[in-house]
């Protein structure tokens, strides 16, 4: 079996520059807004801080990620570091889930005991709020937006934005009616939120880790399309998965009438999964149809090495 390196597409220094830009921003405003929220008495501000804290947290994690996920495949990682990306980006989902919790006990608990909220102040900063996280969602989006670990630090960020604005809604109750309820309210609107967007990064990389097919990619329909192609009499042990949120490897054992050049119809069949799926990684066995089992002489293509989980037969 011959060994060959994977090229990996680094984020790059760029993007570090974009995220840390907006991790200063978050952190300047997370900590001016602990003091409005203490000050205001409001646990709608002090949740949207918290959430600010995960962003800031999301941010600097999303950083380091990236530049592990950078460091060529060596020694025992084979295909190099680019799930790191996914594990920040889980990181990222439980963080959201956990702080969703809490928030959920402490605003029921707000429901039953209010709090003297000083409605005015919640208003203003809320505003503010909103406005700053636009402003780093807009600086964190100018990264690479197809990295699990970016999507991550975005969906941070865009759930606090909903966030600031049902705390501005609980404020201009609060000032309007004098209703403080509003406040516990905005904070298990900004829970539920929370649990949403954590739900779905935990699922996101959740499929990373068990290999599943990239999102939009039918395995079926990929199988399907390399029969189909010219000199393709058989594939089986069909294999693809992601390696990272950038990266998609695939295997097969792929069977050629007798007629045609293996090594031709390897080549075409590469060209197929880089244009039509993006899938670069691709490892395949391919042999004459009429070639005995047990014959030593296979047509295999430079990049060797074989899957022989059993698979239905395509």
């Amino acid at each position: 079996m011959r060994s060959h390196d994977h090229e990996h597409q680094p984020s790059g220094e760029a993007d570090r520059r974009w995220l840390l830009t907006a991790l200063v921003v978050v952190v300047t405003f997370m900590a001016a807004e602990v003091v409005a929220g203490l000050m205001a008495h409001s646990l709608a501000l002090i949740a949207d801080a918290g959430h600010m804290l995960t962003d800031a947290a999301a941010l600097l994690l999303a950083v380091v990620a990236s530049r592990i996920a950078e460091r060529p495949a060596h020694g025992a990682y084979t295909y190099g570091f680019a799930r790191v990306d996914a594990l920040s980006g889980q990181a990222s989902g439980i963080t959201l889930l956990l702080l969703a919790l809490w928030f959920t006990v402490e605003g029921i608990r707000r429901l039953f005991d209010p709090s003297n909220v000083h409605g005015g102040l919640v208003a203003v900063v809320a505003v503010i709020g909103a406005v700053v996280n636009l402003l780093a969602t807009w600086l964190a989006g100018r990264a690479d937006t197809t990295s699990l670990n970016v999507r991550g630090v975005l969906a941070h960020l865009v759930t606090d934005i909903w966030a600031f604005a049902a705390t501005l809604v609980a404020g201009l109750v609060i000032v309007w009616t004098g209703w403080l309820r509003a406040d516990a309210v905005a904070t298990l609107v900004v829970a539920v939120l929370m649990a949403w967007t954590g739900a779905g990064l935990v699922r996101a990389a959740g499929r990373v880790f068990l290999e599943a097919a990239p999102s939009g990619v039918d395995p079926q329909t990929l199988g399907a399309d390399l029969v189909a192609a010219d000199g393709v009499a058989e594939v089986h042990d069909l294999h693809v998965w992601v390696l990272g949120s950038r990266d998609t490897a695939l295997s097969a054992h792929v069977l050629v009438n007798p007629q045609y050049d293996c090594h031709a119809v390897a080549a075409s069949l590469r060209a197929l999964l880089a244009g039509s799926y993006g899938i670069g990684h691709v490892t395949l066995q391919v042999d004459h149809a009429d070639a005995p089992a047990h014959d030593a002489e296979h047509c295999s293509d430079a990049h060797g090495a074989i899957h022989t989980a059993p698979a239905p037969r395509l």
